[in-house]
């Protein structure tokens, strides 16, 4: 009981802490200085400023600006040194062995990329607390990222560290009280979108190892964020939006990325601006774009992009991702379960109706029978998407497809997506991250849990063990294991995208670790 107590009593303090933190965001709190510094591309990557934290107070650092800009010989970059703690580089210190071995080197990076808890940050500073240690990815990403911690947690669950992946899940909960829902990531300026929503494969995740009470726990949060996803949908009518819900013209409800912002990305400032005035379309839609692009994680990519062109023609709030909507069906399938561990029969009833006409929805809008592929769905022209990507496996791995669905979507990988070192992302080669040569180690993992789960383990196992061979030879050339790599030519490193090729990595870590145990190397 004195236990359970003191823990309230801290569970306490650190909401009051959070509490009191300011919320504002870098271009929020220093003006005038935020868009000098990003736009004169002070530091070679735009994160580096916002994630810098105030020596003294904005007003005293925008009365030191306004003063000592106007003398002779004045240097921005000197005057934000001397007025902001800069982020340390990630793991500094830190060197690979690589005679030790992949497994060992797996086993140090959860040290390496681990963050311990806090109760409070630096009051100006753009880090959300959080109460409990999380892994973060790696390289620039130096807090949690939503998304990314689900494939970190299969890795934890491999290593047998149940401590850290309970308090991730709790991490994540608490994220959802705190604001109502889970930021990108926690950082002031992720507060206006959120990502791919995996809370409850993390919980579902924490249950397979401590049982359905954990469903019980959660399920407030579970319901939480599923409302957050669905706010506004009961007043559409048919052919209308509102943030994240659209109502199709057969009264359906599906879902799509959104942002709340329409200003550009605080953490890729000067590439947004230079790159809205590229664009034809009004600078607010192509940011409110780009934005909801950042939320669903796939930034940037031709999935997005009318076809044949470029960022420029960005339109993801006009789409109806298929991936997404796969994600809330489990999470209404998840909270059908809860809400009967609960004991609330109606609550269970009633979230399985509504993944029962989700699922219907994605059949009747998503599958694309003369490609043979699950796609996106443009709800505001009423077509489907002609970009075909490995967002097309989540039916399979979510169970929505059908036995037939399953195996010409996996004809259709073997023929046009697999290659030397696994699936590529999509067909289109553009330079965009999320395009062809590149591929990504939750994309990998959700195609093989999805063959696996209709019966498709030849290709299953190809695909695992070109992906497993792959980051063995990357780390073998480079001692590191990458955000992202090339699986058309394994002796090339992956590219394109904003920011240089990231290592760390705590998804493809994780992912290597769980498809390993899959697929031993006795089995391969």
């Amino acid at each position: 009981m004195k236990k359970a107590l003191l823990l309230c009593l801290y569970c306490f303090t650190l909401t009051v802490s959070a509490q009191q933190k300011d919320l504002r965001s870098p271009r929020q709190l220093f003006p005038g200085l935020f868009e000098a510094v990003q736009m004169g591309r002070i530091f070679p990557d735009n994160k580096t400023f916002v994630d810098a934290t105030p020596r003294e107070a904005p007003a005293v650092v925008l009365a030191a600006y306004a003063e000592q800009r106007r003398l002779p010989g004045f240097d921005l970059k000197r005057f934000v040194e001397a007025y902001f703690q800069l982020p340390e580089a990630s793991a500094s210190g830190y060197h690979t062995n690589i005679a030790g071995g992949l497994p060992r080197h797996l086993d140090t990076l959860w040290t390496v990329l681990r963050r311990p808890g806090q109760d409070s940050v630096a009051p100006y500073a753009s880090l959300l607390p959080l109460p409990n240690s999380y892994v973060v990815p790696g390289g620039r990403f130096r807090e949690v990222y939503y998304w990314d911690s689900y494939f970190t947690m299969l890795g934890l669950r491999v290593s047998h560290r149940p401590e850290l992946l309970r308090g991730m899940v709790d991490n994540f909960a608490y994220l959802i009280t705190r604001y109502g829902f889970i930021p990108n990531g926690n950082r002031t300026y992720y507060l206006t979108r959120s990502q791919p929503p995996f809370f409850s494969r993390m919980v579902e995740l924490l249950a397979q190892e401590q049982g359905d009470t954990v469903l019980r726990r959660y399920q407030p949060a579970l319901l939480r964020e599923y409302q957050f996803w669905m706010a506004g949908a009961d007043s559409l009518a048919p052919g209308a939006a509102r943030r994240s819900v659209v109502r199709l013209a057969g009264g359906e409800v599906l879902n799509r990325y959104w942002d709340q912002s329409a200003e550009p990305r605080e953490e890729s400032y000067q590439e947004d601006v230079t790159a809205a005035q590229r664009s034809q379309r009004p600078a607010a839609q192509f940011y409110r774009d780009v934005r909801a692009a950042a939320a669903s994680g796939w930034d940037f990519s031709s999935r997005w992009f009318v076809p044949g062109q470029g960022l420029e023609s960005i339109r993801t709030t006009s789409l109806i991702p298929v991936d997404l909507n796969c994600l809330l069906y489990q999470l209404e399938n998840t909270l059908a379960r809860a809400s009967h561990l609960r004991g609330d029969e109606a609550a269970s009833r009633n979230f399985q109706k509504q993944a029962a006409a989700r699922r219907k929805a994605i059949q009747r809008y998503c599958w694309d029978a003369r490609a043979n592929w699950f796609v996106d769905y443009d709800w505001e022209q009423r077509k489907l998407s002609l970009v075909r990507t490995l967002a097309g496996v989540f039916p399979l791995e979510s169970g929505i497809a059908t036995s037939t669905q399953a195996s010409k979507t996996a004809a259709g990988l073997r023929r046009d997506f697999l290659r030397p070192g696994g699936l590529i992302t999509t067909l289109a080669t553009t330079g965009q991250q999320w395009d062809a040569p590149n591929a990504w180690a939750p994309l990998q993992w959700m195609a093989v849990q999805g063959l696996r789960r209709y019966g498709q383990q030849e290709l299953a196992s190809t695909i695992a063990q070109r992906w497993i061979s792959l980051n063995q030879i990357v780390f073998q050339q480079t001692g590191k294991l990458m955000e992202k790599y090339n699986v058309e030519n394994i002796t090339a490193l992956g590219g394109g995208g904003e920011y240089p090729l990231q290592d760390g990595f705590g998804w493809t870590n994780g992912v290597l670790l769980d498809l390993t145990k899959q697929y031993p190397a006795d089995s391969r």
